[in-house]
């Protein structure tokens, strides 16, 4: 680990990391490696086994972690950073046995759409600050971020603006999605194909011309948007140069999974209710499965996505925290981690290639981020245990003893440090 006098030196150059316990997630590599990675300039310039070379010695920076287990930075490629407001009222609700859907009826997601529409866009950046730092302390160093909780013009992008003065800001890097497709606003109830004409027609052509979004998302579910007017929205999102995710099967199995593999989504997210077929069909188009286990145990479901099914059947893997303030309010990573093993019996090793390279994947970052690799940013993590399997099994407790962003030294002992 770093001492005080040295992160100004890790901020700058040459680094060697040297750990008998390096997670790459890299296929090829073994599981833990015990070599040293080199690090000049906010990149990964080499990742190798053994000893450091003696000329790097008298060159480099070194930190010796010993048996500590180091790590690519945590992605997390599902959350709703930008909202105003929170939601605890609603837990009474949830006690009492009040479905998800039910709690959408009185309020929900409209209720959290009337404290951010109520927000400055000082106010939401102030909040979403913070909550950045937080996630920063548990180890996440890249997000995706949707909007979907202002579903007007003004605040969807408001909100988007948010993220890309947080991106360019905070030492977390932010990956935008639009969702306005996350509910009917107040002002087209009853009327969703009027909704999706707005958005269509008013509210993707500014995001898509001012670049405020790469991907777009929908909320493709019963009593939602359904498969039909989801195929709508995505057909146009995808004809307007957008990239695609869908919120697929997260209630009832309608269909969502297969309709994210038939359009070329880059990803479907929830699938706590996905099909045998639904399976199938993201293996054979290579979408990757985003799920949420934190929001399954928040939600008190009766079922978990069925991990280990697509596992089996060769899809992509990915986990994210769904960090919202209606159905997933944690802005640690490592939550997700432990229900991915307790919920869904994810093996250690499968988790940590979930929050890391398969979520780069999520996120089309595969080639830039989520793996410890020559030309890949240094986005590295310096652990307190010496496996995967620690990591998980002492579970609630923050593993994550130093954060490096691009080779700067960003959060240390669980508080951030950056400049």
């Amino acid at each position: 680990m770093l001492n005080d006098n040295e992160i100004n030196y890790m901020s700058g150059k040459r680094t060697i990391i040297r750990s008998q316990a390096i997670f790459t997630a890299e296929k090829g590599q073994p599981e833990l490696l015990d070599g040293y990675i080199n690090v000049e300039n906010g990149l990964i310039t080499e990742v190798a086994a053994g000893e450091i070379p003696v000329a790097a010695k008298a060159s480099h920076l070194l930190i010796d972690v010993g048996d500590h287990m180091v790590l690519p930075g945590f992605i997390d490629p599902h959350t709703h950073l930008v909202h105003g407001g929170m939601r605890e009222q609603e837990l009474a609700l949830k006690l009492a046995g009040k479905s998800y859907m039910e709690i959408h009826e009185i309020g929900g997601i409209l209720s959290t759409v009337r404290a951010t529409r109520s927000l400055t866009e000082q106010e939401l950046y102030d909040k979403a600050w913070e909550t950045l730092d937080r996630m920063l302390t548990f180890g996440t160093t890249t997000v995706e971020a949707k909007s979907g909780y202002g579903l007007d013009l003004a605040t969807e992008l408001r909100c988007l603006q948010v993220a890309d003065c947080l991106n360019a800001r905070h030492p977390i890097d932010i990956v935008s999605t639009y969702m306005g497709a996350h509910a009917l606003p107040p002002e087209f109830a009853g009327d969703v194909h009027g909704y999706v004409d707005f958005m269509l027609k008013q509210v993707m052509p500014v995001i898509r011309e001012r670049g405020l979004a790469e991907f777009c998302d929908i909320f493709c579910e019963e009593g939602i948007f359904d498969l039909d007017v989801s195929r709508r929205f995505l057909q146009a999102a995808k004809g307007m140069g957008f990239l695609l995710k869908v919120h697929a099967d997260e209630i009832v199995p309608l269909g969502g999974a297969e309709l994210a593999a038939e359009m070329g989504a880059v990803s479907a997210e929830h699938l706590m209710a996905i099909s045998d077929y639904g399976i199938e069909r993201l293996a054979e188009a290579g979408t990757v499965a985003v799920l949420l286990p934190a929001t399954t145990f928040f939600l008190m479901a009766d079922k978990y996505a069925p991990a280990r099914k697509m596992l089996d059947h060769g899809v992509r893997v990915a986990l994210a925290t769904d960090y919202n303030p209606g159905s997933s309010p944690t802005e640690n990573i490592q939550v997700a981690m432990s229900h991915a093993c307790f919920g869904m019996k994810m093996q250690p090793d499968e988790i940590l290639t979930a929050v890391t390279i398969e979520a780069a994947h999520a996120l089309r970052r595969e080639t830039e981020i989520g793996s410890l690799a020559p030309g890949k940013r240094a986005d590295i993590l310096i652990t307190d245990v010496r496996s995967p399997a620690e990591l998980i099994y002492r579970f609630g407790v923050n593993h994550i003893v130093e954060v490096y962003k691009g080779g700067k030294l960003v959060a240390k002992q669980g508080r951030v440090c950056y400049e």
